[in-house]
């Protein structure tokens, strides 16, 4: 990266107005983390999720920043708000009127955030009054092999009521962070919501492992772990940044004396389109069934056990979510009819290819082929190196998921950067690209 590209960032007001409201408000989020909600004792729950790590419970915590070991009034974290879009985007390949209302613009887009919002409050107020049974059930259990205290200090009916307002206020808070972030600061609020719980376990949880082998370090694992890490990181830019470019050609038409088209373009399809997507809806339908189980629905408790075990089963289970979700998240934000129409309406068409009907198709066969190809990529990336950390017993709980997920944001991150600094005629985080225009001086 150039170092040039972060000195501009400082010359545009407007940038950086933009990135100081999304630090401001990021730290707003995670002095939240470290407030207690009523009637808990954190430091119970701090002993249950160590010794729970691994699991589920873990991958919980690690999602909410560390609320839930906290007990904070952010323990529910960003999930809720995600599942409730799930549930609104399934919405519309079955339910007309939400799918009209997605095809009316930016009017039905407001709607659906309405909707989601709303389904948000419902989730949340259903998984605080989850997590409220689930606290009581952990009073003078034995938890992963150990017995501890009590997490709650005085269990019945008071103490659900209060978790379930605290908790649910708490995640309406985070929705509203995530979308003023979004509104009025840089790149998408809710992705890097979820971007900064992961990095700030990483320092703790390295200082948890050098702690624990005091005196007992072995470098070639932690070498071939951190070797892994980095391959994967240079695996997820790699994919990130593949394209299939369609070839576009624009007809000619003349307008009094002049002569405009003729024109060669193309129309870029990304190898993985549905982005970081993908693995945070799997992983959020992974921590639905824990909630079912702590309000003893028939069955649950069984499916949660295999769950936890994070064996051969919950990593085919995982594989199989994500590349439904690759497939399913790809359909529902790209539409290749309404491309082809626009191409159509623009007097371009694909070399070889009809406009219309048969440039839909083909666009639609194209755009499966890759996401095959995008979606191994992403189940690999998810899964493989969560089970190279275990065999090599490094108790990481950042795995593949979460690296995916850190640098797929901090992708979008730097580019939406880089589109304001060349905009305003300055050199991108990249560096100069041809006769791109250098900064002005003063």
């Amino acid at each position: 990266m150039a170092l040039g590209g972060f000195a501009n960032i400082t010359k545009i007001p407007e940038l950086r107005k933009r990135i100081l409201f999304t630090l401001g408000m990021l730290a707003v989020y995670r002095i939240g983390v470290f407030i207690t909600a009523p009637g808990v004792d954190r430091n119970v729950m701090r002993s249950v999720v160590a010794k729970q790590s691994g699991g589920l419970l873990g991958l919980f915590n690690l999602f909410s920043g560390g609320a839930l070991e906290n007990l904070s009034i952010f323990a529910l974290g960003i999930m809720p708000y995600v599942s409730s879009s799930i549930i609104l985007q399934l919405m519309g390949m079955v339910y007309k009127p939400v799918d009209e209302l997605r095809k009316e613009g930016e009017q039905g887009r407001r709607k659906i955030d309405q909707y989601t919002r709303y389904g948000t409050i419902l989730l949340s107020a259903f998984q605080a009054f989850g997590i409220a049974m689930y606290l009581e059930g952990l009073n003078n259990q034995e938890v992963g092999g150990g017995k501890f205290g009590d997490v709650v200090a005085h269990p019945g009916w008071a103490f659900r009521l209060m978790t379930i307002i605290t908790l649910t206020t708490g995640t309406a808070f985070i929705m509203w962070v995530g979308e003023q972030i979004t509104e009025r600061g840089i790149s998408n609020g809710i992705s890097l919501i979820i971007m900064a719980g992961i990095v700030t376990d990483i320092p703790s949880t390295i200082a948890n492992y050098l702690a624990q082998n005091k005196g007992n370090i072995q470098p070639l694992n932690i070498g071939a772990v951190s070797g892994l890490i980095l391959l994967t990181i240079a695996t997820i830019v790699f994919f990130e940044r593949g394209q299939r470019k369609i070839p576009i050609i624009y007809s000619r038409r003349n307008v009094g004396r002049r002569v405009y088209g003729g024109q060669t373009a193309h129309l870029p399809l990304k190898v993985n389109t549905a982005g970081t997507i993908p693995p945070i809806f799997a992983s959020s339908l992974l921590m639905f069934p824990a909630t079912l189980a702590n309000l003893n629905v028939p069955g649950m408790q069984y499916v949660e056990q295999i769950i936890q075990r994070g064996d051969w089963v919950f990593n085919t289970g995982y594989v199989l979510l994500i590349v439904f979700f690759c497939y399913f998240y790809t359909a529902v934000t790209f539409q290749a009819v309404d491309v082809a129409d626009n191409l159509k309406k623009q007097q371009a068409n694909i070399p070889g290819i009809r406009p219309g009907k048969q440039t839909a198709e083909y666009i639609d066969r194209v755009l499966t082929r890759i996401t095959f190809g995008g979606a191994m990529y992403v189940a690999a990336v998810c899964v493989i190196p969560s089970i190279i950390s275990q065999v090599f017993r490094v108790p990481f709980r950042f795995g593949g998921t979460s690296i995916m997920i850190v640098v797929g944001v901090a992708l979008d991150t730097v580019s939406q950067i880089e589109a304001h600094l060349i905009t305003r005629h300055y050199e991108g985080l990249t560096g100069p690209r041809g006769a791109r225009i250098r900064g002005r001086r003063d």
